[in-house]
């Protein structure tokens, strides 16, 4: 989790956010699977909303937990 006041996703000028790089999306979950809020990680709208995107469709393909009893 980044808590800069620059978007990370802005700073690496990286338009699309890949839903199969799940290092980079575990960042932006907490140990309950929910999706941090953007004030909180210092990601942008646009972002935010591509990033919120991604990790749901993580999701639907099983890369990511739903909640965080499929973790255990």
């Amino acid at each position: 989790m980044l808590n800069n006041k620059q978007c990370h996703f802005c700073s690496q000028n990286t338009g699309y956010i890949d839903y199969k790089d799940i290092n980079t999306l575990r960042h932006f979950v907490s140990l309950q699977a929910k999706i941090y809020k953007p004030k909180k990680t210092g990601i942008c709208a646009s972002h935010q909303r591509k990033l919120s995107e991604a990790i749901k469709r993580a999701r639907v393909m099983a890369l990511l937990p739903y909640t965080n009893l499929h973790t255990k």
